[in-house]
């Protein structure tokens, strides 16, 4: 590879935002895109009166609920740097697409809340993390508030997570109290109310710079904490933060944008660029000549007007041209990549090129599917297969009008394929759909009204779990079946048994020892 092409990549930088709901996390999202210039003004998930809406929460229902149900992708340049950010769900409900994106990055950002420390969805998405060893940065929000006391915060997320971590910066106070943060690498306090900084010296924080500036009692709690930080604290080790091993520590404000910026500065520095990327053969490095991505997402109807559906392509090695010709590593199909857009959230341009790092979306008229491979190169390639997880909750669902079957049925096909639920169909052909929360069956109910105009009914059905079978002969499954044990099938025809509880699923096993039941499977994965 050229190497202005190599110098392109390395200017990469992907990253999703994650954290525990109402944390910050879109709220830090907007602010980052507002100081990228990516956007003008930065908008409030909560604000609904207003109709001012976050831009990274484009469906209508996240901004009727506040929430995010669906992740997005949004892209902008700072500081010669091209940045990806993947805004997540935050909500547990929507954790396997949360993990599907999180395999899309290079790094994570992680929100906490001051007030509340490291929280049980925290705690799941930093596992996945932890999983793929991707660098993850901390950032402590809403300092503007009052907030646990930050030495806490700090012990808080190395017992919780048993990760390591350091600070960058550090705060001088919470909520009325708070006056800024102390930047430790830099030696400069950023004041919050003054819109002032101050270099330090070489004595720091114990030096005379800010005896009058900031109160006695928080200069005296500030002196202490970083006497202990310098005592006890870890070190700053680029080489364990760029392993995942340790993670770097940032305090600040997002709603009232403070702290955000010496943020962004901080972690685009020390976040990696596009690194290599597992094959089911061996790794794929984002300087090879050949072109290679692999699709993580794929969303229908973010443009009502058009109907149509995007495939999120992740680039990971070579050049991506418009009109190129590429390889569809499941079925063999050459496929022209004609229709090819840059992403932000759900309004996008037409993009002509990009490499090895970035994210596009790409046209799908129902040739992808979550996991694909595509690639220029002549022999046979597979990046890593995505999960498949088992749901907990099951419904069976019926259209309220039999006149508009095809609008129920497109429905179903094609959220099916995006993933945003899980699908099955039962002997009888009836469509039985499986969720790890109870908010996926109000997403699902609401985009077959809205994007597909088809009315349900949903029933409510007593299995609480699914489990995959490995067998050549699906059919003498059916003997299996009772009020306690359901054999439906996958959106790829795969046979899935769905048992009340866990004691059911305990005796199938200890009565039917040689049938083989996986608890999750690659999303792609034929038995």
């Amino acid at each position: 590879m050229s190497e202005p092409n190599i110098e392109l990549i390395n200017k990469r930088r992907i990253f999703g935002i994650i954290s525990h709901p109402d944390a910050g996390k879109t709220t830090l999202t907007e602010k980052l895109l507002f100081h990228g210039g990516a956007i003008h003004e930065a908008g409030t998930v909560k604000a609904v009166k207003n109709s001012k809406f976050a831009r990274s929460d484009w469906m209508e229902i996240e901004k009727q609920r506040g929430i995010s149900v669906t992740s997005s992708v949004m892209q902008f340049e700072y500081e010669d740097k091209v940045v990806s950010i993947m805004d997540t769900p935050g909500h547990n409900d929507f954790g396997e697409d949360t993990y599907r994106i999180l395999t899309s990055v290079d790094s994570a950002v992680m929100v906490i809340d001051a007030a509340k420390g490291v929280e049980a969805q925290t705690k799941k998405l930093f596992k996945v993390c932890s999983m793929r060893k991707i660098p993850v940065f901390t950032f402590i929000n809403k300092l503007d508030r009052q907030a646990e006391d930050p030495l806490d915060l700090m012990e808080d997320l190395e017992e919780a997570l048993g990760l390591p971590s350091v600070s960058v910066t550090w705060p001088i106070g919470s909520g009325q109290l708070f006056e800024g943060i102390y930047d430790r690498i830099e030696n400069k306090v950023h004041l919050y109310k003054k819109d002032k900084t101050v270099k330090l010296g070489e004595k720091g924080v114990f030096g005379s710079e800010l005896e009058g500036v900031l109160s006695e009692e928080n200069l005296k709690n500030l002196r202490n904490e970083i006497e202990l930080l310098d005592g006890a604290g870890n070190e700053f080790d680029m080489s364990l933060i760029s392993s995942g091993k340790l993670s770097p520590v940032f305090f600040g404000t997002a709603l009232v944008d403070f702290g955000v910026t010496v943020f962004l500065e901080h972690f685009l520095r020390m976040s990696p660029s596009p690194g290599a990327r597992k094959t089911t053969t061996g790794e794929v490095n984002p300087t090879d000549d050949f072109f290679s991505g692999f699709i993580f997402k794929i969303q229908a109807n973010m443009n009502p007007a058009h109907r149509d559906r995007l495939a999120f392509l992740r680039i990971c090695s070579g050049k991506f041209e418009r009109g190129m010709n590429v390889t569809l590593s499941r079925t063999g199909k050459i496929l022209k990549l004609n229709q090819s857009t840059q992403l932000m959230a759900n309004e996008r341009e037409i993009v002509d090129e990009a490499f090895a790092g970035d994210i596009i979306g790409i046209y799908d008229s129902g040739n992808y599917q979550i996991g694909d491979t595509l690639t220029t190169r002549k022999e046979p390639l597979f990046f890593e297969p995505l999960p498949t997880f088992p749901p907990e909750l099951f419904m069976r669902v019926r259209p309220v009008n039999t006149m508009k079957a095809k609008h129920f049925q497109k429905g179903v096909d094609q959220l099916a394929q995006e993933g945003a639920i899980q699908i099955y169909k039962n002997e009888f052909n009836e469509v039985i759909l499986g969720a790890v929360g109870a908010l996926q069956f109000e997403v699902f109910e609401y985009r077959l009204k809205n994007e597909y105009n088809s009315e349900i009914r949903m029933e409510s059905l007593n299995f609480s779990v699914a489990r995959w079978v490995s067998t050549d002969k699906p059919d003498s499954l059916r003997d299996f079946q009772n009020s306690r044990c359901s054999l439906v099938f996958d959106h790829y025809d795969r046979p899935v048994l769905l048992f009340a509880n866990q004691y059911t699923l305990d005796n199938f096993i200890e009565r039917n020892k040689d049938i083989k039941l996986v608890e999750a499977l690659d999303v792609q994965k034929r038995f």
